[in-house]
């Protein structure tokens, strides 16, 4: 993974070295940049691919094109075999493979690419930008003066002087001739299609092996382990991780309580790491440790929503944790999207439940995917999430919604048909497979840490002074409050902060009220002919 910078209309070296100083986690192994006639590009690096030869931006033709890039390229090797013959490719990295493709299709190379990603590609014609499909990685761009300045987060941005920020979207490239143009869009609800269960588990059992197994990398050089916090998601991708690689390093994270037992994430955990024979290692945080990393947290999460803020503590720990032995980490990050794995979602109407999760996928990008990146990334940690694999994606809206809520042991239980899928085979002990769903922080033992600090240091008044104050933030509890008030302190107000959502509390109970029609206008669409895909709280 790696940082990304520049600006494009005025040769402002300055600033963009400014902007890259922000981002030095983003890329501890290496710095380019290049000035092309009046943009600059800029990268910070951290190798994965090519150790030795990867260095960005990547030019061709004496410079005159180039590229930077955040993000993987799973299929980059087919790529490079089939774009061989005409280009000639002086590194290992995927990256390259990219700008060959563009010099090859122009930018449709998007539609070919598998992974993650977010690039800049320029050329004595002009310039690109794209997004991968899901938006794992992350792009921003904001104008000062006419001039396009863009960035991985809004850190760096935030030292550019633009008058006001946007989130590139998801799954669209622009250029100045076409604009924004969207290249993926989550595939339409077809859940009529898929109706046998044994034949639904074989294809959910073959695509998710294959997600994996293609985030692996050959490299032995390179170390790769997951999160295995015992629950189903992380658990099941540790387990096909651990096929390919003897002795994977698994994560887990949780508290101990004053008897001195263990959280229950560590406990099943410790089963699930058992089974698969990985090597197992664990983080035991104190209340104190959990105080000290708040403000971290929320100064890097770049947001202060509760509901993220949360779940992100335990993230970072984890985080901490697996940069000790290893660079890239595999998640169970959205599977509950796909498979309606969300308590709230067993009280939706069959009907409505597929398109809940449609448009829970389509938000992931400035919610459980930005905490991903961001945790990951503070400590030079590259996330990889293969149940977000596009061809998973699409499988999922195949699936009819009686499948993946269904009646388990005589309760309603959640990702029924993934849960079945890997049944009476050798992946995980039951125990785990049909382990009761419990959230990220509560399965740590810190659910209530947040809230209780909240009350301790914000009084009644201070909530409903800081609210009037900010009447365009989302701010509904003195949890909410005593977040923004510590995010202040890192981002101070000023005209950044004037059009991006991502920037404030993202509210899931209001979200959630969104799709049975109940909320007022508190919501705002990126794209209103598509309301349902990319929706984001007003900004702060």
């Amino acid at each position: 993974m790696c940082g990304i910078a520049g600006c494009i209309g005025t040769k402002d070296v300055e600033t963009v070295n400014r902007m890259l100083d922000a981002l030095p986690h983003r890329g501890p192994d290496d710095r380019g940049l290049h000035v092309n006639g009046n943009s600059v590009f800029g990268h910070t690096r951290l190798s994965i691919v090519d150790v030795a030869g990867g260095h960005q931006p990547i030019l061709v033709n004496d410079g005159d094109k180039g590229i930077v890039c955040n993000g993987e390229i799973y299929n980059f090797k087919k790529l490079k075999n089939r774009l061989r013959p005409k280009y000639t490719f002086k590194t290992r990295s995927d990256t390259e493979a990219i700008l060959n493709l563009y010099q090859e299709k122009g930018p449709a190379c998007v539609k070919d690419l598998d992974g993650m990603f977010a690039f800049a590609i320029f050329d004595k014609d002009g310039f690109m930008m794209a997004r991968d499909p899901i938006g794992i990685k992350p792009l921003y761009y904001g104008y000062r003066n006419e001039n396009l300045y863009f960035s991985s987060e809004l850190g760096a941005m935030s030292r550019a002087g633009v008058d006001e920020v946007h989130e590139f979207p998801a799954g669209h490239y622009f250029t100045p001739e076409d604009g924004f143009v969207k290249y993926y869009r989550i595939p339409d609800i077809e859940d009529h299609i898929l109706t046998g269960i044994e034949e639904t588990g074989r294809l959910i059992r073959e695509t998710f092996i294959r997600a994996v197994k293609k985030r692996l990398l050959s490299d032995p050089e390179v170390p790769v382990g997951s999160f295995c916090s015992g629950g189903l998601d992380s658990s099941l991708v540790a387990a096909i991780a651990a096929e390919e690689i003897p002795h994977l390093h698994t994560f887990v994270v949780g508290m101990e309580d004053d008897m001195g037992d263990v959280s229950d994430d560590v406990k099943a955990a410790r089963i699930a790491a058992e089974h698969i024979g990985s090597t197992h290692h664990e983080l035991l945080f104190t209340e104190d440790e959990y105080y000290e990393a708040l403000p971290i947290v929320i100064n890097k999460l770049e947001s202060y929503d509760p509901s993220l803020v949360r779940c992100a503590i335990p993230c970072y720990f984890t985080c901490k944790l697996a940069a000790e032995y290893v660079t890239v980490v595999l998640t169970g990050e959205g599977a509950d999207e796909l498979f309606t794995g969300y308590h709230y979602m067993k009280h939706f109407p069959f009907d409505q439940l597929n398109m809940e999760a449609r448009r829970c996928i389509g938000n992931l990008h400035n919610i459980n995917l930005q905490r991903a990146d961001r945790m990951g990334m503070l400590f030079s940690l590259e996330l990889r999430v293969p149940f977000l694999d596009v061809e998973m994606v699409d499988l999922s809206m195949k699936i009819p919604p009686e499948l993946k809520i269904r009646e388990h042991q005589g309760n309603k239980i959640e990702k029924w048909i993934l849960r079945h899928a890997f049944t009476n085979t050798h992946y995980l002990p039951e125990e785990i497979l049909w382990r009761y769903k419990v959230q990220y922080t509560q399965g740590a033992g810190c659910e209530s840490l947040g809230e209780r600090i909240a009350h301790q240091e914000m009084s009644e008044d201070e909530f409903e002074r800081i609210k009037a104050e900010n009447p365009r933030a989302t701010i509904n509890s003195r949890e909410a409050a005593y977040y923004f008030k510590i995010f202040r302190r890192f981002h101070p107000q000023d005209s950044i902060l004037g059009s991006i959502g991502i920037w404030t509390g993202f509210d899931f109970a209001e979200e959630r009220e969104k799709v049975r029609g109940t909320v007022d206008g508190d919501l705002k669409h990126h794209h209103e002919d598509e309301p349902e895909e990319e929706s984001q709280s007003k900004a702060a």
